[in-house]
């Protein structure tokens, strides 16, 4: 017969199993289930077969008169397997996900142990002496008291780690702490004042307060959230850094991110994103395109140790990215994936006024070299123009002498002959200025005209070097150096680009050859090429003092001077770019201190 308080009892604990039985359902509803969401589907099936195994345990006795031990030998594979299962959950709360090691198979040696004993209880009585639903009439065996203290050890161990990642979380006042100082006390406190007999207890009250600690620890992980990566004290720092960045767990999920983020997307500092999907949440922001990008890079990033950077333009907030993904694991444990968004906008708006300026400095460049190179003209013509006028002078004399020599009956035709050949003399002279001029204003025309154009042919060196000599002629006098020129190349090996380009570039290591010597008397520089047998190798030395360690670092790097604030080092880093990018070449150097420098222009040969 069912007394009132058998019914209040199995009222309770079917209330009990059908709000545990609502929670599975929950989770079991889940599309993608975590760990700690498996963990929790075994701890509340362990819950109802405990529960369930209780009530119909009330109602055999009461009605049928069963020995409910009988029961116990059932329930009690749930009630010993229950605080592995919570330490589990612990561990998994903490970590987040963890590998099933062997030594955790130690934590079933008592536990099983326990459910042999108590099924064999009748031949030693090592589990119980004396049984009874109430626990103040029943006299404990001596194996009972391993087996409560393993239990309430490892409930307590469990509660511990549950406690200290919430509190280090959220802080000690938060929601979650207190629901899991909640559930950790009540059953704790009960089942020792029960097992000592302070306290008056049946073996319902147990279930009873369990299923408080667990209903306590459901709400505070799934209803208030407690999967951060990071504490509240760090999460003040992490807000504060000028990168934004999230955390996505193993289903694309948002499980953290920073106040930067928000900002960055112009979203309210109340946003929560967590639980959000990635994808999803970037559909608001970005085309389809640069989703896909994104994702295809943390698909790859999530099962390997590396971290990809990309850059990233998103249109409807008008800013660039330079996105970082790593995947985050501990001892080859995955954790998550972070997201890291640095924002490069200004970055990008820097390099393009750098490049503009950039631009304008190549054309002051330019125009520096125009003036000088047509200073060095206005030289090179000078000295032809004077000898010209003086041969037309001479020739004029020789007309008139000739055409006054016709009716002098004193002039022998030897005397014509004469004039003649001074005649031809003065024109052979004018021929030779006039093509030394011809080949000036040719060689400046081509400089001057196709300065910044591509025009590509096939010429040889002895060209190449002809235009080299006429143009530095002007500056090698100027500065009293000298410059010794070499070709051991054919004329059949030919080079296949802008020989305009190729001269300015020779022209500038000329002229950097000269500057390096400073104020030395000596000026020599040595032009010469040769071949190997893949390449035309044409080298410009100088024997001045070398080339300092800082410079020798940055060279082709950036633009570097050795003339302080007499250069830009624009000359050389442009000379290097344009054999890269129009000869498919390469510019070497070697250099010793007072011993001097000798840079190599290497450029693939045509024959």
């Amino acid at each position: 017969m069912l007394t009132n308080s058998n019914k209040i009892t199995i009222a309770i604990l079917l209330f009990l199993c059908l709000l545990i039985t609502l929670l599975l359902n929950y989770v079991l509803n889940k599309k993608k289930k975590k760990q700690l969401d498996k963990i929790f589907i075994i701890i509340f099936c362990l819950f109802i077969f405990w529960l369930t195994g209780l009530v119909l345990q009330i109602f055999c006795v009461n009605l049928f008169n069963a020995n409910p031990i009988y029961f116990d030998y059932f329930v009690y594979i749930a009630i010993c397997y229950m605080p592995i299962s919570f330490f589990f959950m612990a561990l998994i709360f903490a970590k987040t996900r963890i590998n099933f090691h062997k030594k955790y198979m130690l934590l079933f040696i008592i536990p099983t142990l326990s459910l042999i004993l108590l099924w064999t209880n009748n031949f030693h009585h090592l589990f119980y002496q004396t049984y009874s639903t109430d626990v103040s009439k029943t006299d404990f065996g001596n194996y009972y008291y391993i087996y409560f203290y393993y239990t309430m050890t490892l409930y307590m161990f469990s509660l511990l780690i549950l406690m200290r990642y919430s509190i280090k979380n959220s802080g000690f006042f938060s929601k979650q702490a207190t629901l899991i100082l909640i559930g950790a006390l009540v059953p704790l406190i009960t089942n020792v004042l029960g097992t000592f007999g302070i306290i008056s207890m049946s073996i319902y009250t147990t279930p009873i307060t369990f299923s408080i600690t667990i209903i306590c620890l459901t709400l505070a992980i799934f209803k208030f959230n407690l999967f951060k990566i990071t504490p509240i004290a760090l999460q003040r720092i992490v807000d504060r850094i000028s990168d934004s960045y999230i955390i996505l767990n193993e289903n694309y999920e948002i499980t953290d991110f920073n106040e930067t983020f928000l900002n960055t997307f112009h979203l309210n500092a109340s946003t929560d994103l967590r639980g959000e999907n990635l994808e999803t949440f970037l559909q608001k922001f970005g085309k389809k395109t640069t989703i896909k990008k994104i994702m295809s890079q943390i698909d790859k990033n999530a099962k390997s140790n590396s971290t990809e950077s990309f850059e990233l333009y998103i249109k409807s907030i008008n800013k660039y990215f330079n996105v970082e993904i790593t995947s985050i694991r501990v001892n080859n444990q995955f954790l998550g994936i972070l997201v890291l968004f640095k924002d490069i906008s200004q970055h990008i708006e820097d390099m393009q006024n750098l490049k503009d300026n950039q631009s304008m400095l190549m054309e002051k460049e330019r125009l520096a070299s125009l003036g000088q190179m047509i200073g060095g003209i206005a030289h090179n013509l000078k000295t032809p123009i004077f000898s010209v006028a003086g041969g037309l002078e001479g020739l004029s004399d020789l007309v008139k002498e000739y055409d006054e020599s016709i009716d002098d009956p004193n002039v022998t035709s030897k005397d014509m002959h004469d004039i003649a050949k001074d005649m031809n003399e003065w024109i052979i002279k004018l021929k030779e200025h006039v093509s030394y001029m011809s080949d000036v204003i040719t060689t400046v025309k081509g400089q001057a005209v196709n300065m910044s154009e591509d025009q590509r042919i096939l010429f040889p060196v002895s060209e190449l070097f002809q235009h080299v000599n006429i143009l530095m002629q002007h500056e090698m006098k100027e500065k009293l150096a000298t410059l010794n020129i070499e070709n051991n190349v054919p004329n059949d090996i030919k080079i296949d680009g802008n020989i305009n380009s190729l001269v300015q570039v020779i022209n500038n290591l000329i002229s950097n050859a000269i500057e390096a010597y400073g104020d030395a008397i000596d000026k020599k520089v040595d032009l010469s090429a040769k071949t190997d047998s893949k390449n035309i190798i044409i080298s410009v030395k100088d024997y001045g003092p070398g080339l300092p360690q800082i410079v020798q670092e940055k060279l082709f790097k950036e633009m570097i001077t050795t003339k302080g604030k007499n250069g830009t080092g624009l000359g050389l880093f442009m000379s290097y770019s344009n054999i890269k990018a129009h000869f498919n070449g390469n510019i070497t150097f070697n250099t010793a201190a007072n011993l001097g420098t000798v840079f190599n222009i290497i450029i693939p040969m045509k024959k």
